[in-house]
């Protein structure tokens, strides 16, 4: 199943120290169908991946660095149905 974790950080100077280890954490997991990173204005970010079930899906966000340090203000982790969408170009 594909999932979707989108998390909003709090505004904590410790989130930039932390961040490296959070991408090591995730890369390192190598998840199949992995694509992942923050949003633009670094108030959080988006990942998606293949897993067998929500439940192994949520122990890999328990040991997200984020989640250990509580530096999440909010943060989603659902089953994510993929579309492909095409937009008419005029």
């Amino acid at each position: 199943m594909k999932i979707a974790y989108v998390y909003l950080m709090r505004d904590d100077p410790m989130v930039a120290e932390i961040a490296p280890n959070h991408a090591a954490y995730w890369h390192g997991l190598e998840l199949d169908a992995y694509a992942g990173g923050p949003f633009e204005d670094h108030t959080g970010g988006l990942i998606v991946f293949d897993c067998s079930s929500l439940e192994v899906a949520r122990q890999h966000v328990a040991g997200d660095p984020f989640v250990t340090h509580d530096l999440l203000a909010a943060s989603w982790l659902k089953k994510w149905s993929v579309q492909s969408l095409v937009f008419a170009r005029n």
